[in-house]
Order: C-alpha cells, then sequence, then structure tokens
C-alpha cells in the first residue's frame, strides 16, 4: 500500500481536499442522469459504488475527524448504501499509512530518540492504520509490543475540519437555535480525548481492571515509560479482528461465548462504572485462538452522567413506555421534548419516539434475546427507511435530545450490529453478578 510523507494539516489544505471531492461526486451525479436518460431502468448501485469511492478517497489522505466520521457512518449498517458501509468501512484498520521517515521523526519528536533505540526490534512498517493512528509492531526485554502512532497535526485539525461540515449538518438535520452548539462541542470534545494517548493509557488501564472479573474477556497491558501523548505502547495481542472472524464462522457456540462476552463488558461499564467504550467497531476487538474476545483500542471513553443514565434506562422499561404520562414525562428529562414545542411537535415526536423506543429497547425487555433475529434488524432498517422519508419530519426542528444521546447511541447501534454479526444468543442479565 502506498504510504504517506504528509497529511494535509491547514484548514485551506484539508478544504481544498473536501472541495476537490465534491467536484468527483459532482461528476458522478452528471454521469449518472446521463445514462438514466438512455435506461430509466438504471439503479442507483453505481453511482453510490463511485461516491462512496471517492468519498473515501478524499478522506483516507486526510485522516483525524474526517476519516473518523466516516468510521462512525459505517458502524449503522441500517442508514446508508451497503457500498458506503463496505468502504468507509476500511477505515477502521486499512488507510494508506505514514511513510518510515514520517514515523521516526514522531518518535524523535515525542520520545526523544528514534525508535531503533528505544525498542530491540521495532518494524518500519505499519500492521494497522486507522483513522487517527497506525500501529506498528516491536519487541522489548522479550516481549512483542504494539506501539501506536498518531498522525502529525490529526488534534490541531479537529477544530477546523468540524467548522466546515458544520454548515452543512445544521442543514441535513434541520437544527435551529443557537444551543444547537452543544452536539458539535460533544462531538469536538471527545475527537480531541481521542488525541491524548495519556488519557487513552489511563483509561485502558482502569477499565482492564475493573472488568477483570467478566470471563472470555482480555486487554493488554500498557507501558507508560515507552509511551507519550502521541505515542502508545501496549502488549502485542495475538488474534483476527471480530469481522474476520464473523466472516468464516460458523460455530454458533462460540459467537453465544464472544457475544455474551462483549454484552456484559458493555452492561457492566454502563451500569456499574458509569462510562462506556464508545467506540464499538470491529476494527477495536480481536478474537484469540481460544475464543477469548481482546479489547484494544480505548481512546473513546463516555462517561455517563446520572441525571441521563436513569431517565435514558428507565425509556428501557415497558411500564414507562407503555404509560403515557410517565413516558411523556422522561422526554422532557432527556431534552427530546422541548418547553418551547408546539402541539403538533409535541404529539409528532411523541409518537415517533414510542414507535422507535418500543422497537430498540426489546433486548432489555426479557432474561435473554436472539441478536442473530432477522426480523428484530429488518424492523430497524425498515424504520429507518420510513423516518428518511418522512417530510414532516423534514420540516421539525431537529435540536432536541441531550448531547449525551449522541455517544450512547453510537454505542448501542455498534454494540447491536456487532452481536449481530456474531449471531449471539444473550443472557441479558448476567453482567450483574459482576457489579
Amino acid at each position: 500500500m502506498k504510504t504517506l510523507d504528509k497529511i494535509p494539516t491547514t484548514k485551506i489544505e484539508r478544504a481544498g481536499q473536501l472541495v476537490k471531492t465534491g467536484f468527483k461526486i459532482g461528476g458522478n451525479y452528471m454521469a449518472y442522469y446521463g445514462e438514466k436518460i438512455v435506461n430509466p431502468s438504471l439503479s442507483k448501485d453505481k453511482l453510490n459504488e463511485n461516491n462512496a469511492e471517492d468519498i473515501y478517497d478524499g478522506l483516507k489522505n486526510l485522516k483525524g475527524s474526517a476519516l473518523k466520521v466516516a468510521q462512525m457512518l459505517s458502524m449503522d449498517k441500517n442508514i446508508m448504501p451497503r457500498a458506503y458501509v463496505e468502504k468507509f468501512s476500511l477505515s477502521q484498520f486499512s488507510v494508506p499509512p505514514l511513510s518510515a521517515p514520517l514515523v521516526r521523526k514522531t518518535f524523535k519528536k515525542y520520545l526523544g530518540e528514534f525508535p531503533e533505540a528505544i525498542y530491540d526490534s521495532f518494524t518500519p512498517d505499519s500492521v494497522n492504520a486507522a483513522s487517527i493512528g497506525q500501529v506498528h509492531k516491536a519487541e522489548k526485554d522479550g516481549k512483542n509490543l504494539a506501539v501506536k502512532i498518531q498522525y502529525p497535526g490529526v488534534a490541531e485539525s479537529i477544530s477546523s475540519d468540524l467548522a466546515i461540515v458544520k454548515p452543512f449538518a445544521i442543514k441535513m438535520f434541520n437544527l435551529q437555535g443557537k444551543d444547537s452548539e452543544k452536539y458539535f462541542k460533544e462531538v469536538e470534545n471527545k475527537l480531541l480525548e481521542e488525541t491524548d494517548y495519556d488519557l487513552e493509557l489511563k483509561q485502558g488501564t482502569e477499565i482492564a481492571e475493573a472488568c477483570g472479573r467478566i470471563p472470555n474477556l482480555k486487554f493488554p497491558n500498557y507501558y507508560p515509560e515507552l509511551s507519550s501523548k502521541k505515542i502508545l505502547t501496549m502488549d502485542w495481542m495475538e488474534g483476527e479482528h471480530l469481522s474476520e472472524f464473523t466472516a468464516h464462522n460458523t460455530d454458533r457456540k462460540k459467537g453465544d461465548k464472544l457475544g455474551q462476552a462483549l454484552w456484559d463488558f458493555y452492561m457492566f461499564q454502563i451500569h456499574k462504572l458509569r462510562q462506556v467504550h464508545a467506540d464499538p467497531h470491529p476494527g477495536n476487538f480481536l478474537i484469540d485462538k481460544e475464543a477469548n474476545l481482546i479489547a484494544i483500542d480505548f481512546g473513546c471513553i463516555k462517561q455517563v452522567p446520572e441525571d441521563f443514565y436513569v431517565p435514558y434506562f428507565e425509556l428501557a422499561d415497558p411500564k414507562i413506555i407503555d404509560n403515557p404520562k410517565l413516558f411523556n414525562a422522561k422526554l422532557y428529562e432527556l431534552e427530546i421534548l422541548r418547553t418551547d414545542d408546539t402541539k403538533e411537535e409535541v404529539e409528532y415526536f411523541t409518537g415517533l419516539f414510542h414507535q422507535l423506543l418500543s422497537l430498540f429497547t426489546l433486548p432489555f425487555h426479557g432474561d435473554r434475546f436472539d441478536f442473530s433475529d432477522e426480523e428484530f434488524f429488518g424492523n430497524i432498517a425498515k424504520m429507518g427507511e420510513e423516518f428518511s422519508k418522512d417530510t414532516q419530519l423534514r420540516k421539525m426542528n431537529g435540536n432536541r435530545g441531550s448531547k449525551h444521546f449522541l455517544y450512547i447511541n453510537r454505542t448501542f447501534f455498534g454494540l447491536y450490529n456487532l452481536l449481530h454479526d456474531l449471531k449471539a444468543r444473550i443472557d441479558t442479565k448476567s453482567f450483574e453478578k459482576y457489579t
């Protein structure tokens, strides 16, 4: 794979790359509509493939928050066309890496030495490259190590990247009112946290210690003396990415075992620690030969405040969902309904969220749930399609819901998809014995 000697870091350079990508997309649409005149039955499959290819090609050289957005979008298989999901999912662990000279320069700047002076051996070519950093294999004192190196300029470009996409997001989601800024600030703060490897080391160490009792779950050890704000050294963990495992696995017992570990890991974090690994995509989990689940990335940890946690999980209770008065009160607590809403908006969003939550919280309604249930995921996809075509929804003020929904909902969408890929049958209450 081609390596990168330089990453665009200034606002002008990065905006220019996005504009160039926009021109390519425009050309794809012109070609599509030209062919459509000749062949009215032409589907959008080829258009989606071309657009996904051009968008990904534009983002993969930018790295950072631009590529992170693609990664986040690839986690939701029910909303985006398949071509986008397949292409954007490459951003999880397969993008053009930094060149060897740039890697050495980064080491010299942040650890004061070149890698060959720090480790007994160090592979100059990366073994994995993602949105914020890339991983190299190293060895020291007989231990195999994974060394994550952050791309230059990633942290500094986050604010300018978000400023570029902000006008489009406001229009797309029909955000109205000054307090919509809270959503952009939430994303910016979390992305900045992901660029702080000192913080990731601390979070990874603390969560591994807290979750140590959960069976079939493993974590790497971290090495502070070989780490810095931009370089992170941990144990090299042998295994294949979760998506690679699910592509060939036919053993339902293994899927159940891994799924239970994954579910217990997430429920323990949320209900006991009041924080959660909020980046559940296949690139952040490995499966070893003994079918243990290995969590390898703790850059994105979402704190769950009590005043959000309580009403959020009360809405997973059928007794609350089916009680109009209590349900309405919880919607106000979570800022889904607003005091300045019109009667029409109150009725519309109450009905919409009742439909949504009645379906999405089904895994919490009993002691067991089968995440291989195609009907459940088919209904989620169908609902998403209906919402995307709802002209009334597009007219409503989209500025609603606590800022905490952004990463908590993202967590559950990602978790559900991973469990679906594993075809896991889950004991939903199992985690309680570890709390």
